[in-house]
């Protein structure tokens, strides 16, 4: 507890001492929606806003949190965030309390920064924290999306039930479809992400390990994912099956 204090109250006052320069990624997401709906470019945008670039078919999806003015939609996203996170810590200190505050204490940074921009890595940081508590169809979805969004989300393809696994890829392919659907938005999109100058190492991506911590602390071998065994265990499973097409049904969750 004296951990969680501490790094609470250090990213508080960092916020705190922020003030209205907080939120530049949450506002890109407002603007690019009231942007698009007035008819202009979100991956242009006039005025002091940086770029909207994600998928044009997600623009909807932000539509009813933007159409709230700037200082409503700003508390409704970071309060909800904050709730969100507060109740991932309390679910996770009841399981492992010394262990949480220890992972809460690395990520310190990098929520206490997505917390500040406002980004969505910390909401998709959420949406894979559900994927452990949802069914195939939902848990898939939930990480298609985070990974069609950001792609940093992709390798938590191999934590899911198989399943889940499975809906997954089914997901992205119609996440792909839509987007091949909206080609000429598209191409723009991708204009607009590799036309965005030289970056920074985006060290507030490592949040995203944050989203893996109910699957760790429910597995009764927790740093099972970190020694070498594991995985020539799983591909000895795969070997096990006959052709290449039955591996793949097996992995997915289509056989047992």
């Amino acid at each position: 507890m004296a951990i969680l204090i501490v790094v609470a109250g250090v990213i508080g006052a960092g916020l705190v001492s922020r003030g209205e320069l907080a939120g530049a990624d949450a506002r890109a997401y407002w603007a690019g929606v009231r942007i698009w709906l007035n008819g202009g470019n979100p991956y242009a945008p006039t005025g002091p806003f940086l770029p909207y670039v994600y998928a044009p078919w997600m623009l909807p999806l932000f539509a009813p949190w933007a159409l709230l003015p700037w200082d409503v939609a700003w508390f409704v996203w970071r309060g909800g965030a904050i709730l969100a996170l507060f109740w991932t810590i309390h679910w996770a200190y009841r399981q492992r309390p010394l262990a949480t505050a220890v992972v809460i204490l690395m990520l310190a940074f990098p929520i206490g920064a997505n917390l500040d921009t406002g980004n969505i890595t910390l909401l998709l940081t959420f949406a894979l924290w559900a994927t452990r508590f949802v069914g195939p169809a939902s848990g898939g979805f939930l990480w298609g999306l985070a990974t069609w969004m950001k792609w940093v989300p992709a390798p938590f393809w191999l934590v899911l039930a198989p399943r889940a696994r499975g809906w997954g890829l089914a997901w992205l392919c119609v996440f792909a479809g839509l987007s091949l659907l909206m080609l000429p938005l598209t191409i723009v999109q991708l204009q607009a992400i590799f036309g965005f100058g030289e970056r920074p190492i985006r060290l507030d991506y490592l949040v995203l390990l944050w989203g893996a911590v109910p699957y760790v602390w429910l597995s009764d071998d927790p740093i099972r994912w970190l020694r070498p065994a594991t995985y020539r265990e799983l591909i000895a499973d795969l070997r096990r099956a006959p052709e290449p097409r039955r591996r793949f049904r097996r992995f997915v969750g289509l056989e047992p």
